[in-house]
């Protein structure tokens, strides 16, 4: 059986490694992004050109243009339905060309991994002021472990149909002193969403990189304490999980369940 690993590069970048295939998640690779700055951990350098990028909604600190540029190689992006559109007009159609569309229950496969979109609770929109949308979706990936990458979501039900899972990442913060109710999770919510997907491995993402210009005296706690308060509150909601809070560019290999 072979190993999986996963490097957090901040925010809700990782570099997911499986079976000699290499994947990327919604990449924010510059240390500005419009109100945004990196306050936490380096500015992210890919060990290589990913095989795929995975793109789980259009948000701009998802879906980030200049990071996307950024990437090296041709990787094909793995993209919500109806989010290829938007690709052309931003980066151009020899990307989008490159666009392989999933809505939530749609799959790929990439060497041999297979990649399948799962829901997420999640507005798709590009913004409040943007009449882009495409729908928000997770990803599972399978391959020698069984990995969900959650993108930006609340909880639903059907969290449950996800697992088992060898290894999750989990959002549980956000990037300014406010979580919104709707379509997020913080601590609680994501121990919660651990358990109903019953992974063997997690790993909170999603906090502790951006914070808005300005903002680095406010409500400093929601930044720095959910990876920490989510692994307290896994313990109590789901005991058999090994929850590694990862620092920024920090690796975790997994040997799947056999």
């Amino acid at each position: 059986m072979g190993t999986t690993s996963v490097t957090w590069l901040g925010h809700s970048t990782v570099w997911l490694a499986d079976s000699g295939v290499n994947l990327l998640t919604d990449p924010v690779l510059t240390d500005r992004l419009a109100h945004l700055r990196r306050i936490a951990g380096p500015t992210p350098e890919l060990p290589g050109p990913p095989d795929a990028v995975l793109l789980s909604h259009l948000h701009a600190d998802h879906f980030h243009i200049a990071s996307l540029k950024a990437v090296p190689g041709k990787p094909l992006l793995v993209v919500p339905r109806g989010a290829a559109a938007f690709a052309a007009k931003t980066l151009g159609r020899e990307v989008a060309d490159r666009c392989v569309e999933l809505a939530p229950g749609d799959d790929t496969t990439i060497s041999g991994v297979r990649v399948r979109a799962v829901p997420a609770r999640h507005d798709g929109g590009r913004g409040p002021w943007s009449r882009e949308r495409a729908v928000a979706v997770g990803f599972v990936v399978e391959g020698a472990a069984r990995t969900w990458y959650a993108g930006d979501t609340g909880l639903f039900d059907e969290m449950h149909d996800f697992g088992p899972l060898d290894l999750a990442l989990i959002p549980v913060g956000g990037w300014g002193p406010t979580l919104g109710a709707h379509g997020h999770l913080d601590a609680v919510d994501g121990a919660e969403a651990l358990r109903r997907v019953k992974a063997s491995w997690a790993v909170p993402i999603h906090y502790g990189t951006l914070w808005p210009i300005g903002f680095g005296r406010v409500r400093r706690h929601m930044f720095d304490e959910p990876g920490a308060r989510f692994a307290e509150h896994a313990v109590r909601t789901s005991p058999d999980t090994q929850v590694r809070v990862l620092r920024h560019g920090e690796t975790l290999t997994v040997e799947p369940a056999a």
